[in-house]
């Protein structure tokens, strides 16, 4: 007899949420994570000084806020708190001006001016009016059937279909196209590849509907309350336990893995075996690093832009030219310069991450895959571009390379915290082409990490629907928490899909 219904491998958002998914359908779940605390990319910790609370890697959450599953779970019972920024988003020029990503789509269009904000608001409205059935539609697999909003779900594939650098071209100016290249840039894919058009619909869309909001506290307030409702459950988690091998676990019915799928395959290697484990795992494609800084500062970030100073995040890199040249370095090789910098100033609106007076910056630019350089010269000259004297506000800084990244969270193979290439179709058909992505060729054995769909971000989708998949093919139940889900989500689920016979292929 299994001593545990199900085990969970990885105590990220996403194992977290698939085991929690697992134990309110009532089974015995056991989470075993390798870090002394669970998290993942979504931490907090005093990476600097005393009393300065950074967020190592992930750090603001439109998708956290807006994913039907956290949702459903009502976090805010265990601890969680959102803080929504003034502003979501500034993306900056030279000037002194600034574009933005305000909450509502007329603000977002008025700052573009007349043409552009047409042409903006022309395909956010018919959206907007539907995300949080949307939300749900973009945040599953591809294959999950019938989606709930068709008409919506149709325009935005047809326009996410396309690269972010050619459906930046509808605009006239340059505010705008930066703008959007900007958000297109948070995937680290170059922006003539297909699909990046939808990763700016979605941050655009997110920001709409529900902000990019920050944790109270920093990221980790996120973990800790999915930690929590899990223990409410009668979940366990166990940390600081690297697991090398299937063998040296407890038995169990279902194994869930929130790895990369190489760490996967080596903790099953007794079980996958094959074609499966050799081209879907072993061989899996990661993308570009990112090369991190933490900053303690004794005061804000001078921004010359005034819109800077009210926003949560700020994208430095003004124009669709300069953003698509720093990404398309990353991808091919080299080092960008100047680089395109994705950064947080999350103690502007949460007073508890540093000391009176004082605050913590974060800031990363996309590198080459295990970049061995030292990006800390020209990130500071980008931001001092926008911010002069920024570097005399600096009382110290964490530089964290593409190393230190792998070494911190083994998912982030080589510096890549996105747990996968995302250009072409790697955004959707992850980690490759299968049915059911979720599943292995073993039926005890599932992936539940950002390797798999919806892919990366704070939103534990991947684990609720490896978790459902569990629940289907092993225990033959069904899920509680998708009731809740599904009406969040606007109303019952369509019919889906029946692909247990996929299984029968070898896919899972």
């Amino acid at each position: 007899m299994a001593e545990y219904d199900a085990i969970v491998v990885g105590a990220g958002p996403n194992g977290l949420t698939a085991a929690v998914t697992l134990a309110d359908a009532g089974l015995s779940v056991l989470v075993c994570e390798a870090a002394p605390t669970v998290g993942g990319g979504a931490r907090t910790e005093e990476l600097t000084l005393p009393g300065f609370r950074h967020d190592p890697c992930s750090a603001v959450h439109p998708l956290g806020v807006g994913s039907p599953v956290l949702r459903a779970l009502d976090l805010q019972r265990y601890g969680l708190s959102w803080i929504q920024p003034e502003l979501p988003l500034a993306h900056p020029f030279p000037d002194g001006s600034a574009a933005i990503l305000a909450r509502s789509v007329s603000e977002t269009a008025a700052a573009l001016g007349r043409r552009d904000g047409e042409a903006y608001a022309s395909i956010m409205r018919p959206l907007h009016s539907r995300w949080d059935a949307l939300t749900a539609d973009i945040l599953r697999p591809p294959l999950a059937g019938w989606p709930r909003e068709a008409l919506a779900y149709g325009w935005f594939g047809l326009l996410a279909a396309v690269p972010a650098g050619a459906l930046a071209r509808i605009f006239a100016g340059e505010r705008a196209r930066g703008l959007f290249a900007g958000l297109a840039g948070h995937v680290t894919a170059p922006l003539a590849s297909p699909l990046t058009s939808g990763v700016a619909l979605t941050f655009a869309l997110a920001a709409h509907g529900r902000g990019w909001p920050i944790a109270r506290g920093g990221t980790q307030a996120i973990s800790d309350a999915l930690a929590a409702r899990l223990a409410s459950l009668g979940g366990q988690v166990q940390t600081g336990r690297r697991v090398r091998s299937l063998e040296e676990l407890p038995s169990a019915r279902a194994y869930l893995f929130d790895t990369a799928p190489g760490e996967a395959a080596r903790i099953a290697a007794s079980r996958l075996r094959g074609w499966y484990a050799d081209r879907f795992l072993r061989d899996y494609r990661h993308g570009p690093a990112v090369f991190k800084i933490d900053y303690a500062l004794s005061g804000p970030v001078p921004w010359t832009a005034p819109d800077a100073r009210r926003a949560g995040t700020v994208h430095l890199g003004p124009t669709l030219g300069e953003i698509g040249a720093a990404l398309r370095a990353a991808r091919r090789g080299s080092a960008p310069d100047p680089p395109f910098l994705i950064t947080s100033q999350p103690s502007l609106f949460d007073p508890s991450r540093a000391p009176a007076g004082s605050h913590v910056f974060w800031v990363y630019a996309q590198v080459p895959n295990g970049w061995r350089g030292d990006m800390t010269g020209p990130i500071e000259a980008q931001i001092e571009r926008f911010a002069p004297g920024f570097r005399d506000l600096v009382l110290a800084r964490t530089v964290t390379t593409p190393a230190d990244l792998e070494a911190r969270n083994p998912n982030n193979v080589g510096g890549d915290i996105a747990c996968g290439r995302c250009d072409r179709l790697r955004l959707v058909l992850r980690p490759g082409p299968a049915p059911v992505p979720y599943a292995t060729p073993d039926p005890r054995i599932y992936l539940c990490s950002s390797a798999t769909p919806p892919g990366p971000g704070v939103h534990g989708m991947c684990g609720y629907h490896a978790a459902l998949t569990a629940l289907r093919r092993v225990f033959k139940v069904r899920s509680p928490l998708a009731q809740v889900v599904d009406g969040l989500s606007g109303g019952q689920a369509p019919p889906r899909l029946d692909l247990r016979d996929a299984e029968q292929a070898g896919t899972g």
